[in-house]
């Protein structure tokens, strides 16, 4: 594997993106286990971009506007939805032990559901695989379909990896964040209008095609 591919896809694994603030959201208000789940959810959103990569749809996707444009407004759609339910949170990232308890297994199955819609509604990370893996892989050499699964494979691990490390040293500040309840409900209200900001971002980015 090339050396340089691994490092640039750390560096922007590790930029805070949508799903890094997810999963830090995620740590933040249910625990480290949460954290995980998010980041594995948010690995599982990057699997149908892969997809489209090695089936060659993301180059249909990419040079077609009109559904470039539907699915990136989808995106700016979820994002805004996500950054109400935040800001509409009185608690911030306070939640109730016994209703964690009671409600674990819906709380895991949402998170997931969550996290994988962060990323599967991210018209950028189509780009990213129709644009950066194929400067990594030689189109006209045997197996390059293959090399290029191996490639996405490890962009994958390595962004469950830095995800989880997010998720897992957020749950490490959440008892430090939940005994300060002002602390606690203007972190939540600065997720909201990060993703806020994330969405406009998304809806004011220009088409590459």
């Amino acid at each position: 594997m090339d050396a340089s591919f691994l490092v640039t896809s750390i560096v922007i694994t590790a930029t805070p993106g949508t799903g890094a603030l997810f999963t830090i959201s995620a740590g933040l208000s249910r625990g480290a286990r949460a954290g995980i789940v998010a980041a594995l959810g948010c690995t599982l959103g990057i699997v149908p971009h892969l997809l489209l990569a090695l089936t060659g749809a993301a180059a249909v996707v990419a040079a077609n506007p009109p559904l470039f444009e539907a699915l990136r407004w989808v995106g700016v759609a979820y994002l805004l939805y996500l950054a109400w339910g935040m800001w509409r949170d009185e608690r911030g990232f306070a939640e109730d032990d016994a209703d964690t308890r009671t409600r674990a297994a819906g709380t895991t199955a949402r998170v997931i559901r969550d996290a994988v819609l962060v990323n599967l509604l991210n018209p950028k990370l189509t780009m990213f695989f129709f644009l950066f893996l194929p400067m990594f892989v030689d189109a006209a050499a045997p197996g390059a379909v293959a090399r290029m699964a191996g490639l996405g494979a490890v962009f994958m691990i390595v962004t469950f990896v830095i995800f989880a490390g997010y998720g897992a040293g957020a749950a490490g500040l959440r008892g430090v964040v939940l005994a300060r309840p002002g602390v606690d409900r203007l972190l939540g209200r600065g997720f909201a209008l990060t993703f806020a900001v994330l969405a406009l971002i998304l809806a004011f980015t220009p088409h590459q095609g």
